[in-house]
Formats: C-alpha cells, sequence, structure tokens
C-alpha cells in the first residue's frame, strides 16, 4: 500500500541504516544475544551514525529536527533484520524528551553534546520491586541536605532498559510525601551519574526477550546527587512522567507494527523455501488463507502507527490516542506473530530462526510503558464511561 508519511530524506537514512546493519549488526548479533547485551562500543558507533543527534538542537552536535520519523525508520529496519541496538532505544525515546524538555540551559551544555555521541549513555528509572503501572507509589526518596547543595537518593528499582551501560539514569524519587488530596505530588526527576559513590548496578535480569537488551535492578544508598542536576521543579515530576507517555507509548505501537511486518516477511521466505509432502508450504490454501489474513493485520496497524506519528510529530497525538494506537499495534502483532511462528513448524521454537525471537521480543509490548488493561482505562475514561 502506499505511504505518505515519509520523504526522500527518510528513505536515504533508511538506506544507510539498511547498509550499517547489515555490516555491523547481523554478522554479530548471535554474539550479542548470548551475551545478553549489546557491546558498551556499538554505542559510540551508532553516535558516529547520527542515531542519536537526530532531534538534539545544532548548538550541541545534533541535527537539530523535531521529528520521530527517523526514529520510526529505524524501528522499521531494526525489525526487518530480526535485531535490536541493545538498550540505546530508551537513550533517545525516554532520555532525550526529558533533557529537552526540562534541563537548564547549562544543563543541556552538559548533558547533551555527550548524549550525541554516545560517550554518555542514558536510561530511565522509574519502576520499582512494588510499583508497576502505579507510578505514584513509589518508595524511593531524595531528601536535600542541610546546605542545599545536593540531595541524598536512596532506594531501589527493577526492570531499567540500559541500566548497565547507562552513564545517566533519570532518576524519580520523592522529594516530598503526597498530599491527601493528591498521592501524585512530591516527585521530582534526578539526572543521576553512575559513577556516583551509593550508587550499583545489581542483576543484569534473565528476561524471555529482548535478549540483547540490558535491564538491570539498580540501588542507591545515601547517593548525593547535586542540586545542579535536578530536572525541572521539585515535587512536579508525575506531571513530567504523563507529558511523555505519549510518545513512549506510540514509539511501543510502532515497534509492534515493525515487528509484525517482520513476521511476514520471515514466513514468506520460510514458507517458499520449505517442502512438506513434496510441496512448497507457501502452496497450500491455508498458509496463503493465513498470511493473507495476517497482511491485512498489518497493512490495518500501519495505518493506525502512521496516523499516531503524523499526531505526534504536529504535537497533537493525546493521551487517549496514543494508549488507542499502542493497544492495538501490540494485540495486532501479538495475534500475527503467533500465526507467522506457527507456520514455521518446529522450526519457529528454534531462536536460530528470527521468528523465535520476535515471538520472545514482542510479548512484553503489551505490559511496559502501561499494560493493555491499562490502556483500556484510559481509552474508557476519554469515552466518557
Amino acid at each position: 500500500m502506499r505511504r505518505t508519511v515519509f520523504n526522500e530524506d527518510h528513505e536515504a537514512f533508511r538506506e544507510t541504516l539498511r547498509a550499517f546493519i547489515e555490516a555491523e549488526v547481523v554478522p554479530v548479533y548471535d554474539e550479542w544475544f548470548a551475551a545478553g547485551q549489546a557491546p558498551r562500543d556499538f554505542y559510540y558507533k551508532l553516535g558516529e551514525l547520527g542515531v542519536f543527534g537526530i532531534n538534539v538542537p545544532e548548538e550541541f552536535g545534533g541535527a537539530g529536527l523535531e521529528t520521530h520519523k527517523f526514529e520510526a525508520v529505524l524501528t522499521e529496519e531494526t525489525a526487518r533484520a530480526g535485531v535490536t541496538f541493545g538498550g540505546s532505544g530508551v537513550h533517545v525515546l525516554l532520555g532525550l524528551p526529558y533533557i529537552l524538555m526540562l534541563a537548564t540551559d547549562e544543563q543541556k551544555k552538559r548533558y547533551l553534546e555527550k548524549f550525541v555521541t554516545g560517550e554518555e549513555m542514558w536510561a530511565l528509572a522509574m519502576t520499582e520491586p512494588g510499583t508497576g503501572s502505579d507510578v505514584a507509589g513509589m518508595k524511593t526518596t531524595a531528601k536535600l541536605s542541610e546546605d542545599g547543595s545536593h540531595y541524598v537518593l536512596n532506594g531501589a528499582k527493577t526492570f531499567i532498559t540500559g541500566g548497565v551501560h547507562a552513564d545517566r539514569v533519570i532518576v524519580c524519587a520523592r522529594t516530598s510525601a503526597p498530599r491527601e488530596d493528591d498521592r501524585r505530588f512530591g516527585i521530582s526527576l534526578f539526572a543521576v551519574d553512575t559513577k556516583s559513590e551509593g550508587y550499583s548496578v545489581g542483576r543484569k535480569l534473565d528476561k524471555l526477550g529482548l535478549r540483547t537488551s540490558d535491564t538491570a535492578e539498580l540501588a542507591f544508598v545515601d547517593v548525593k546527587v547535586p542540586v545542579e542536576d535536578l530536572l525541572g521543579e521539585e515535587n512536579k515530576g508525575f506531571g513530567y512522567l504523563g507529558h511523555n507517555l505519549a510518545s513512549e507509548r506510540w514509539g511501543i505501537a510502532y515497534g509492534a507494527y515493525a515487528q509484525a511486518k517482520a513476521a511476514i516477511r520471515f514466513t514468506q521466505q520460510y514458507v517458499q523455501d520449505r517442502t512438506v509432502f513434496g510441496k512448497p508450504v507457501a502452496t497450500f490454501q491455508n498458509t496463503k488463507f493465513e498470511l493473507a489474513a495476517c497482511q491485512a493485520e498489518v497493512d490495518a496497524a500501519e495505518a493506525v502507527a502512521d496516523r499516531a506519528l503524523e499526531a505526534l510529530d504536529a504535537g497533537e497525538l493525546t493521551a487517549a490516542e496514543a494508549a488507542s494506537a499502542k493497544l492495538f499495534c501490540t494485540e495486532v502483532a501479538h495475534r500475527v506473530i503467533d500465526r507467522c511462528l506457527q507456520l514455521h513448524g518446529g522450526y519457529g521454537f528454534m531462536n536460530e530462526y528470527p521468528i523465535a525471537r520476535l515471538y520472545a521480543d514482542n510479548r512484553v509490548n503489551r505490559i511496559y510503558g502501561g499494560t493493555s488493561e491499562v490502556m483500556k482505562m484510559i481509552i474508557a475514561k476519554d469515552m466518557g464511561l
């Protein structure tokens, strides 16, 4: 189907990216998979490629563009190749929006030049062992010192993507107790230097999918965070988090759609090559009907993902629209990838085949960034229900 969302610049970036993936990622991806993370020096290569600087102002070494379309192309191309770029996705999709929105000029100068080159990789630490979707229930605290020069950070975070390699982590912590009429009050955001004394990375978590993405537990024991590393205003963190949830959920929706599209590509290749009862699997009516149904679903998901992308770039993507896109695209991907794996037969269960890795990687899409159930609550509320 003809798409109008991308122009010549985006397609030129696609060609560059596709060549980079073939040369730098595909040959070593099995090693990354076995190690459970991409090597740290790979992020310097992404910096050289310009991936981290697309939305960063030119004065800090970026391209100064205000668009998510190059990010969308990257999402499609990594899915197409059956690879991921480790934990680097959170660096751009989760880290950068907070810097651009909240950082002072002085902070931007300190943070962004190293952000663009990959010298400082960023992550976001929101989730705690006892709090998932209930962000307001976090227990991590940041107390201002008596002399007002720094905060003292104590607590723990879990499921932190990019947490092993991160050089700075945006940590959400309580600077004040919640109010009786507003339990969301009292949360603040800090750009914490991971080399700080008392900061520690616990287990690198053993996940079902996204094996090349380093996901960790973090602990803070009397970590001193300079007041110069407070992002935005004290106690207003929950509102900041909500402001960026729409773009985060768009990113998950787009990733899920791209995975489903890739699953069809892998399966078409497989069923044309695989012979059963003396005939290619692709010649059986069931195969044709299954893949046709999958294609129809992916066409619909592409339209939803593209529409959300246009709205996001225009600054018009609402919380309910983002929730709807995430719910629809992740559920489509779940169905499509499952059916595509079935068409692979026993080989679909083997990790050497991209479809098996896609199946595992895709499962978390209906959980992180807000579960499908939470998305339904947001949509229902928007409907006035």
